[in-house]
Parts: C-alpha cells; sequence; structure tokens
C-alpha cells in the first residue's frame, strides 16, 4: 500500500525532482526535491484513495481516539476528510491564538480528557508538529499519535523533540517508498537517484557540493 500512495504522490507531482535547477525552500536553502501534499485536495480520485487508506491505517493498528484534529493549515482538510468517513467530532488547532473574541488557539467542541489524534499533511522531523500536540494538551486533551500522509522518516527520531513529548508518528508513505517507486519505474538515471539518496542522508555535505 505505502507504494501505491508514493505512486500516487508521484503522478499528481505532490513529490517534485529538479536535479538540475535545484529548488529554493522557505529556509533559503536548496533541495532537489519538493513535497507538497497539499496538492492532493485537488484529485479527487487520488485523494479518495489516499483518504480511504488513511481511515483503513487507523482501524488496522487501532488508534484510539475520541476527536480528530487537524493542525493549520495543511492538515485541516485531510482531518475533515478522515473524521467524515470515520463520524467521529473534528476539531482544529490554530498555530497561535487567533488574538481577539475568546482568543482561543482550538476550534471546536471538545472536552477535558479527552484522546485526539493530531492529522498533518507530512512530517519531516516532526519538531513543527510540539506547537499543535502543547496547545491541546494545555488545554486537558489527551494526545499519543500523529498521524501525516507523508513522513521523511529519514532522522533520528530519538533525538528529536517529539520524542520528548512520548507520542508516535503514524504515515501512509516515507521516502523510502518514494525511492523504491522511482527505480522500479526507472524515471530518472540512477546517478540522479544515487544524488537524491545523498542529499536525504547527509543534506549539509549535499549542498557543500551541490548548491
Amino acid at each position: 500500500m505505502s507504494e501505491l500512495i508514493a505512486e500516487k504522490l508521484i503522478d499528481i507531482e505532490s513529490v517534485q525532482f529538479s536535479f538540475d535547477k535545484h529548488f529554493t525552500l522557505t529556509s533559503g536553502l536548496k533541495s532537489p526535491v519538493y513535497v507538497d501534499c497539499r496538492k492532493i485536495i485537488s484529485f479527487v480520485e487520488e485523494r479518495t484513495f489516499i483518504m480511504n487508506a488513511a481511515v483503513t491505517y487507523i482501524k488496522n493498528n487501532k488508534l484510539e481516539f475520541d476527536l480528530v484534529a487537524g493542525g493549520e493549515t495543511a492538515g485541516i482538510p485531510y482531518a475533515a476528510f478522515i473524521s467524515e468517513k470515520i463520524k467521529k467530532p473534528m476539531i482544529y488547532i490554530r498555530k497561535k491564538s487567533k488574538g481577539f473574541g475568546k482568543n482561543q488557539q482550538i476550534e471546536g467542541n471538545f472536552k477535558i480528557n479527552q484522546k485526539a489524534v493530531l492529522i498533518e499533511d507530512l512530517a519531516t522531523d516532526g519538531g513543527s508538529k510540539v506547537l499543535f500536540v502543547e496547545a491541546m494538551r494545555k488545554e486537558g486533551l489527551k494526545v499519543k499519535d500523529i498521524f501525516v500522509i507523508f513522513y521523511y522518516d529519514i532522522f533520528n527520531f530519538e533525538e528529536s523533540v517529539l520524542s520528548k513529548l512520548n507520542v508516535n508518528i503514524h504515515s501512509l508513505c516515507t521516502w523510502k517508498d518514494i525511492i523504491s517507486v522511482l527505480e522500479k519505474r526507472k524515471i530518472f538515471s540512477q546517478a540522479d537517484i544515487e544524488n537524491l539518496k545523498d542529499f536525504l542522508s547527509k543534506p549539509d555535505d549535499w549542498r557543500a557540493k551541490n548548491a
């Protein structure tokens, strides 16, 4: 299933490659790849397949929760799709309190001690999820699982900030699956694929040589 998800992400260009003219990321750093899982919302057939796979994963892995929580902004549509399919309530978490009215950071109805699963589109080292997990726990929600469509899975999780929060990251697809599909389809030369592997294993060294 994970390689089928990888194929769909490649086909709709949620995962894009540029080995000659590298992408410039928000950080200003260069990269031969760019991942944009937000694109999935525009492709109905692929979106349906991926969301059905998400529901199957959640059921097969027996994730226990009362609420589906979407992280602003990319996680919100996927939380909505999943909550509708499994018929569970949804909330969403702002990156910061909205600054007016009740000044709340969590939108929707919930009760203290309810269990929530955080839904996001992707995770690199997981660091950006800390904000959402801490906001939910501050309001009395219990969070032990994070579910993403795509997980880089190239960093040492035990050394990440997220690992200290005692949560599990679940995903449908990782770079391992993407590379496997690229090699089977022979979309790029082996030299380009090795270049990608070098970038994913040691991005700083790769940039020193290529960017």
